[in-house]
């Protein structure tokens, strides 16, 4: 990782601080000890009137952006079952609607000199001879096709597969510009593996981390528990092992979506960073 430390190229996911305005988001960045964020777009893309102006005030105040995301229309996160349903450009019914989105979103990173962006794909199938699987290939290529003229790199979230099925798809995919935005605490809420095998695994397609920590459900398909980082059972001292080991030179991004005590939680996970390059 940057030079060799694991606190090098730390940041905060601006959705976790729950900002109301660009203003806001600097206050609370400054509170949490942090300068550097990865942007939701959406509210950009969404509320211009309210976040038209979000990268000039984050400039001006010394924050950098390091990375953009966005989410899908349609996706609600009840229960396992209605995510798997909902998620990302999968379902039929919202994938027009999130073709437009995505266009403009794609505009907007480029107009601002986003270099990586973010998102949840959906499930993918496990078996390749669903008909869902292509049509997921076809859909994500047709994203990523979206951002390369920008020479803007993509990065799939984990979770909601397996890491072997992810890499399979990465593969078949065959893409340069797709790569992973590693959530070691997805893979335990979605209970699809263990993060530090799973580092192992996508190692050359990590583009980017996000800091975030859970405990497995005690009742099957019902989802786990999001905790704050180092509280749950991710093992980061061998996670941030392997993420060295597999080479990793991206941002370590604290993102934390449950709870209300955000910015503390955040401060929490930094400190917690920090430590353990020491």
């Amino acid at each position: 990782m940057k030079n060799d430390s694991i606190a090098e190229g730390l940041a905060v996911c601006s959705w976790s601080l729950q900002p109301s305005s660009p203003g806001d988001l600097v206050d609370k960045l400054r509170a949490s000890g942090l300068n550097r964020v990865q942007l939701a777009l959406d509210p950009v893309r969404e509320s211009p009137a309210v976040w038209g102006d979000v990268q000039a005030q984050l400039n001006q105040s010394g924050v950098s952006i390091v990375s953009g995301m966005f989410g899908c229309v349609g996706e609600d996160y009840t229960t396992l079952q209605t995510i798997r349903a909902t998620g990302g450009i999968a379902p039929d019914g919202t994938w027009e609607q999130n073709r437009k989105n995505i266009k403009a979103t794609a505009t907007l990173a480029a107009k601002m000199k986003l270099k990586l962006v973010t998102f949840h794909a959906g499930f993918l199938p496990h078996d390749q001879s669903d008909p869902n699987y292509q049509k997921m290939l076809r859909r994500v290529i047709e994203v990523a096709e979206t951002f390369v003229p920008e020479k803007i790199v993509l990065a799939l979230e984990t979770g909601q597969e397996t890491a072997a099925v992810l890499l399979e798809f990465l593969r078949n995919l065959n893409r340069p510009e797709v790569g992973v935005n590693f959530d070691p605490a997805n893979m335990i809420l979605y209970e699809k593996g263990d993060p530090v095998e799973a580092v192992r695994i996508l190692g050359p397609w990590i583009r980017q981390v996000h800091i975030k920590d859970a405990r497995r459900t005690k009742t099957p398909g019902t989802w786990g528990e999001e905790v704050p980082a180092g509280t749950g059972e991710v093992n980061w001292r061998a996670f941030f092992d392997a993420l060295k080991e597999a080479g990793f030179n991206g941002d370590l991004v604290i993102e934390r979506e449950a709870g209300d005590q955000r910015l503390a939680d955040v401060r929490t996970a930094r400190e917690m960073v920090i430590g353990m390059g020491r």
